[in-house]
């Protein structure tokens, strides 16, 4: 394996964080902040308790996986997609560089950034909020594999994009209200039978109740449901990504 390639496209990935301060850390933190102020202070006064925990601390886990999730897409997509937008992507693909040590620099880049906004929001909830960790190494075990699991899909985004608009559309009209759809500011287990039923559909359900199970020990579906949820996303996007190399696809044209 060439590790000399990987660190340095996993450098540049990262220095690039530093060059986007406010639009890859700040701005995310700040809406989050917003979140907590806006619904703990509006909804908090009105819903005391959900499961025995305060409202303001049971929206943290899904305000966390919102940006997560979000942000680890918009860092893989951007990502690719722009040594493709530039034509710098031929470079890559013609350099000894295998298209698993591609992957790895570029996915691994998008999740380091996520994972570590997810922490830093997490620490400003904690000021809001009385925030607890029940099981912390279940929390970085979650917040590793969903990280990982939606840069892949944030990479198959920047490669299937063919503009900059395209990028925004599946975050913004597929994942983000999925996400608000997924438990993030209630349980799952308050809706009429019929629409928790149709909740389950819902697969960000599954990622937002193990996220939130590892902070407090309560969930809307099994623990372990929800970490197979996760690596059945995890190995889905893997094999997409393994047939685009495979194929060339919007690579090689």
């Amino acid at each position: 394996m060439n590790f000399y390639a990987i660190r340095a496209i996993y450098a540049f990935e990262m220095a690039r964080t530093w060059r986007t301060l406010m639009q890859s850390v700040i701005s995310p933190v700040i809406s989050t902040s917003l979140y907590f102020v806006v619904f703990g202070a509006a909804i908090g006064s009105r819903i005391r308790e959900i499961d025995g925990i305060s409202y303001g601390a049971f929206i943290v886990p899904g305000l966390v996986m919102l940006s997560l999730l979000t942000q680890s897409i918009a860092n893989a997509s951007f990502g690719i997609y722009f040594p493709k937008f530039t034509g710098t992507i031929y470079e890559l693909l013609s350099a000894p560089v295998s298209y698993f040590e591609l992957v790895v620099s570029f996915v691994g880049a998008a999740a380091t950034k996520s994972v570590a906004l997810g922490l830093i929001i997490m620490a400003t909830a904690a000021l809001f909020v009385p925030l607890r960790i029940e099981h912390p190494a279940w929390m970085l075990l979650f917040l590793v594999l969903t990280s990982v699991t939606f840069s892949l899909f944030g990479f198959i985004i920047g490669i299937w994009a063919d503009g900059f608009e395209k990028l925004q559309v599946i975050p913004l009209l597929i994942v983000t209200p999925l996400t608000f759809l997924g438990g993030s500011f209630y349980s799952i287990g308050i809706l009429p039978p019929v629409w928790r039923t149709i909740a389950l559909a819902n697969p960000v359900v599954y990622l937002i109740s193990g996220f939130r199970w590892s902070f407090y020990g309560s969930a809307d579906v099994h623990v372990g449901v929800s970490l197979a949820m996760t690596a059945l996303f995890l190995f889905i996007f893997m094999g997409i990504v393994a047939w685009i190399f495979k194929t060339g696809y919007r690579l090689k044209s």
